[in-house]
């Protein structure tokens, strides 16, 4: 995760990967992959048979029909975005903040990046009275507004938005000529999906909505490159864009590589192990989270309860006395001083969207797993309290330490305000 800038931390141009689940590969998966490695001919760009066959399932036991001149598939979520913004012209609206790999594409195109704000109760999805006005002040200023992406499920802040807030958004976006990309990598990673409501907006438009989907997010190791795409139904333009996109995904070379393409229709196709799997690592994750929630929230940091994926979004503002003892006066310093102090990744909120000066951190429960040895991660998928088991407790202690740390700081430096 490369730092920006050093002299004023510049703009940022990179972000951090996709929280990892740091769990052992699914041997199903990795027999899969391995029977496919001696194929002699490449995937086809935009995917082959198998694999736009098992998305077209994939979407339909979601309720969602499928016809198979609306599915193409890449190599992760990024070059579908890449094309699609390139596709769909115009200047690109997303929420603040936002996943870190979103803005970068619009940018290396070219494209102006426009952040909307987002409700206190959830992140992914802009306020819809927000994104109104930032419509028509960017056409006042001259710009072409054309796309919205948003995540109902949303990285980083691991938040659901509230059908209620989706239909509005949605609603005004279509109501000012937008396009919507809805990004839903991490809508099978739900932590409690019984009291949890998640509505896509396809469901709401199906011929507005472009979906797109990271297979590392619920389905496929993050070290395996797959994502796929479905496109409006029955727009009439739904054809038009999905050449373009082919277009310009076959000017990329983005082909998916023929293992991982086998291994992705399998996932898709979601066989009892895969299934499994998932329920079991939502599961881990979920207790982890609330672990962590705990944790920061205790310390007197601020963070919504998690309620999908793999990570918690952390804002230290409270903190600001204890973190400028320590010379941190920004995301960036922040992300310094806690991946050294935590010895695990901590990217700053700069890196998805947010002010510079606003002192949040993206937190990822993988790394909190053990970075030992297989059996110690594997170790937690199995055990029924995994959060007693040594490795964990350890991470976990040190995670309460530094943020207690923070928290004893604060309130010494307190009388002296």
């Amino acid at each position: 995760m490369p730092r920006t800038d050093p002299e004023g931390h510049g703009p940022v141009r990179f972000g951090p990967p996709l929280p990892e689940d740091g769990l052992p590969v699914l041997p199903e998966l990795s027999a899969v992959l391995a029977a496919a490695a001696d194929r002699p001919s490449g995937e086809p760009v935009g995917g082959g048979p198998a694999l736009l066959d098992a998305a077209r399932g994939y979407w339909d036991r979601r309720g969602l029909s499928t016809g198979p001149d609306r599915v193409a598939a890449a190599p992760g979520a990024p070059a579908l975005l890449l094309a699609l913004t390139a596709a769909l012209g115009g200047d690109v609206l997303v929420p603040r903040p936002c996943a870190a790999w979103w803005a970068p594409y619009a940018r290396l195109l070219g494209r102006p990046v426009f952040h909307v704000p987002t409700p206190a109760e959830s992140g992914g999805v802009p306020d819809p009275y927000a994104l109104l006005e930032t419509v028509r002040r960017v056409r006042a200023e001259g710009g072409d507004p054309r796309l919205l992406v948003l995540s109902v499920a949303d990285d980083p802040t691991a938040t659901v938005a509230p059908p209620e807030l989706l239909h509005e958004t949605v609603e005004a976006a279509v109501g000012e000529g937008l396009r919507l990309v809805s990004d839903e990598t991490w809508r099978d990673t739900l932590h409690d999906p019984h009291a949890t409501v998640l509505l896509s907006p396809a469901e709401m438009l199906p011929e507005q909505v472009t979906l797109v989907t990271d297979l590392a997010g619920a389905l496929l190791p993050t070290g395996w490159p797959a994502a796929v795409a479905r496109f409006p139904a029955g727009d009439a333009d739904g054809d038009g864009l999905h050449a373009r996109v082919l277009d310009i995904l076959t000017a990329l070379g983005a082909r998916v590589a023929a293992p991982v393409a086998a291994a992705a229709a399998y996932a898709l196709e979601e066989p009892e192990p895969v299934t499994t799997r998932l329920r079991a690592s939502v599961r881990l994750h979920a207790r982890v989270a609330a672990a962590a929630h705990t944790a920061v929230v205790t310390a007197g940091a601020i963070a919504r309860p998690p309620q999908a994926g793999r990570h918690l979004y952390v804002d230290l503002g409270p903190l600001r006395p204890a973190l400028g003892a320590h010379g941190v006066g920004d995301a960036q310093e922040l992300e310094d001083f806690l991946t050294a102090r935590l010895g695990m990744p901590a990217p700053g909120g700069h890196r998805f969207g947010d002010d510079l000066g606003a002192l949040r951190v993206r937190l990822s429960t993988g790394p909190l797993l053990g970075g030992g040895t297989y059996e110690e991660r594997a170790e937690c998928l199995d055990a029924p309290s995994p959060l007693e088991l040594p490795h964990l407790q350890r991470a976990l202690t040190l995670l309460e330490s530094v943020f207690d740390d923070l928290r004893d700081d604060a309130q010494r430096w307190e009388p002296l305000r």
